[in-house]
């Protein structure tokens, strides 16, 4: 969401939480063949798959409402869903308090996969300072998030975090975001899940958006994204593939071994008439791009809506009009879309003006959050409610340089063990400066009360 970057998800006050081998069966009637990725694309079997999409988050992020906990509202937009021709939806913000089991049987009923973001506003990363807020806390309703979700065959994907990135003062931030991405890759593995592609939704911020690609996938396997993503709104009909500039993205990501969709698209500065769908699966873009999802897909106030939603009715606006005729006349190409078969990592980027980030070292998982690899985190979510977590206990506390070639379904513990002497200085300091003064000054004013 442009401004707002959202969402935990956990429906576990119905399961018993799992012992270190046991499986989670899907807890609903999930029938949709689950997505994979291969090379830099996304597929449904043996065919590739594109993202058709918008994102879906009625109140928008001035009320925080569940629209998947709620089979009327899942009902009357999924009948919306259909008229456009979606075959996934974005959802940044659940009640991981919830049971969704009935909109997700409803969403794979409608041939719709989700992509799901994994903070709320109580429970994420903060750019400014990230060193307090990844913590234990804040991974444990994370992997909550992860168990609520991995039995639907439909769930797609789930992104680590959205424009935690904003700009080149923010860089700082992102070994935490690379991070968390790491850690829920290992979580799923180590639960021993069906491997849910993770990545990450991020700004398009000019100046180091290439640079922000290449780094979710430097390094080690562990430690690498299954796809990068991003906000796109530079497009504004009337334009061109070229005139937008999306030709020079195209031609900067052609060597790419992630799959690379649109997280967020449709400028609104002029009549959108969503021209750049016709790019965007066709095959000037299709070798790099797997698809994308329109913002949004109702009006809260940004004039972004593709629907206008009073009380339990819809209005379809122009631009439901609009989309609905864009998609209808582009069809996907034929064969894989001329994908990369082979993949493959990049070069972490190096450090300059644009991007405040050395090398790759990253933090550590911290112990507790490590100890749920074995026990799991099944009924341990708080819901778009609690005290939050971005001052929490349980911080990291060492730094690794390096990691494995392979994502286990062993502790991680073990991993937190051999880099506990690895030294955090190339981490930005201040942070954990910051941390350590809102602790001390929390203390003092407990013990004034």
């Amino acid at each position: 969401m442009k401004t707002f970057t959202a969402i935990a998800a956990l429906a576990a006050t119905v399961l018993a939480s799992p012992t270190p081998t046991e499986e989670l069966v899907p807890r609903a009637s999930s029938t949709l063949t689950a997505i994979t990725v291969k090379g830099n694309a996304f597929f449904q079997g043996a065919n590739r798959f594109y993202i058709r999409g918008v994102d879906w988050q009625p109140g928008g992020s001035s009320k925080l409402v569940d629209p998947m906990a709620d089979t009327t509202t899942c009902t009357r937009d999924i009948a919306e869903f259909k008229k456009l021709g979606l075959n996934t939806v974005r959802v940044y913000t659940v009640d991981n308090t919830a049971n969704h089991d009935a909109c997700m049987g409803l969403l794979a009923d409608a041939g719709i996969y989700l992509v799901l973001d994994v903070n709320t506003p109580l429970y994420s990363l903060n750019r400014a300072t990230p060193f307090p807020s990844y913590n234990t806390v804040y991974l444990t309703n994370i992997f909550a998030t992860i168990d609520a979700f991995a039995g639907y065959t439909n769930t797609l994907a789930f992104f680590s975090g959205n424009e935690v990135i904003n700009d080149d003062t923010t860089t700082p931030a992102a070994p935490y975001v690379k991070a968390v991405t790491r850690d829920m890759r290992q979580y799923i593995a180590a639960r021993k899940y069906r491997q849910i592609p993770v990545g990450y939704s991020a700004a398009d911020v000019n100046s180091n958006r290439k640079e922000m690609a290449e780094y979710m996938n430097c390094g080690s396997a562990d430690e690498r994204s299954d796809f990068f993503a991003f906000n796109d709104y530079s497009w504004c009909d009337p334009s061109s593939f070229t005139t937008s500039g999306w030709d020079q993205k195209v031609k900067n990501f052609t060597n790419y071994g992630l799959p690379i969709f649109l997280s967020e698209y449709g400028c609104n500065t002029n009549t959108r008439k969503f021209e750049e769908v016709a790019s965007l699966y066709s095959k000037d873009m299709t070798a790099v791009y797997s698809g994308g999802l329109v913002y949004e897909y109702s009006e809260e106030g940004s004039k972004y809506g593709l629907v206008t939603i009073s009380g339990g009715s819809v209005t379809e606006g122009n631009d439901f009009a609009a989309l609905k005729s864009a998609l209808a006349a582009t069809a996907n190409p034929t064969g894989d879309g001329g994908y990369n078969a082979t993949g493959g990592a990049s070069a972490c980027p190096t450090k300059s003006a644009n991007w405040n980030v050395t090398g790759n070292t990253l933090p550590t998982i911290p112990s507790g959050a490590a100890a749920l690899m074995k026990t799991g985190a099944v009924g341990k979510g708080f819901g778009l409610t609690g005290a939050g977590s971005q001052n929490a206990e349980g911080t990291s506390t060492s730094s690794s340089s390096t990691g494995s070639d392979t994502v286990t379904s062993a502790s991680s513990s073990a991993t937190a063990k051999k880099n506990a002497g690895a030294a955090l200085s190339p981490m930005d300091a201040r942070p954990m400066i910051v941390s350590g003064m809102v602790i001390m000054l929390s203390l003092i004013g407990a013990a004034l009360i």
